[in-house]
């Protein structure tokens, strides 16, 4: 039972740390919170001497939840103005009409 529990921890963990650094917002806590579920669920299975390993997958595991959270919180998403584009287009809107106007 360990042994699939920290397999579940491991491939949790490494699916934690590839969804971290991809653009998935807020997605990327799901592999997370799974992750330290099974990790904690393998730490209370494990005997003194096989705890290394558990605790190293949950530190990375931390690490990438706080990774996932610094990123949601301090990236801001702006939409700035093209004003090229909207010059642009204020100009053929204006060389359409003028072709209308002659048509006329």
């Amino acid at each position: 039972m360990r042994k699939l529990v920290l397999g579940i921890t491991i491939f949790f963990t490494t699916l934690s740390v590839v969804f971290a650094f991809l653009p998935l917002g807020t997605l990327a806590l799901i592999p997370v919170g799974i992750a330290l579920v099974f990790g904690f669920l393998a730490l209370k299975k494990s005997d003194t001497s096989q705890v290394k390993w558990v605790k190293v997958l949950l530190i990375i595991t931390t690490l990438s939840l706080v990774f996932v959270l610094g990123k949601e919180v301090f990236t801001q998403d702006e939409v700035e103005v093209d004003q090229q584009f909207e010059t642009q287009k204020a100009e053929s809107k204006n060389e359409a009409q003028k072709e209308l106007e002659d048509l006329e």
